[in-house]
């Protein structure tokens, strides 16, 4: 049985500022979602679309872990972002009963001004946080604070 060391007041104030710029960061992205009439959830269902591994398309069941939600509040997410013109659904090509959700252009649109501006800011936070694989900033070299 292992022991983990006592908690100290450096510890809590650890917790503290990343639970601050965490909600700062999520602060930003709500507004910037609205500041374009997407909600904050429309933004995340066209970011974990575009962003899922290997593919080009994501499934409800892919979203909704993606979203930490439940499968049946994905289809409802996923049918609110398709009547907004976001995205498409189809069925899958191997089982007819997956739907593969697909951005539409106007939906490819709006993510890529979003994409532009939180990229900017988790640039602003790089110092603060890091975020393993988001863009250049993180890797070697480019775009990154060369003192981190």
């Amino acid at each position: 049985m292992t022991t983990t060391p006592a908690l100290e007041q450096a510890d809590f104030e650890a917790l503290s500022e990343f639970r601050y710029q965490l909600r700062r960061f999520l602060k930003f992205s709500e507004d910037a979602a609205q500041s374009v009439g997407l909600t904050p959830l429309h933004y995340l269902v066209l970011l974990h679309i575009k962003g899922f591994p290997g593919q080009d398309w994501a499934t409800v069941g892919q979203l909704a872990e993606r979203l930490q939600i439940q499968h049946h509040g994905a289809v409802a997410l996923v049918s609110r972002c398709e009547k907004a013109g976001l995205v498409t659904r189809t069925p899958g090509l191997e089982d007819r009963r997956q739907v593969r959700v697909k951005l539409t252009a106007v939906g490819e649109k709006q993510l890529r001004h979003l994409a532009e501006l939180h990229r900017n800011e988790l640039r602003s936070l790089s110092n603060v946080f890091k975020v393993a694989r988001i863009s250049a900033f993180n890797d070697s070299g480019n775009g990154r604070d060369q003192n981190s």
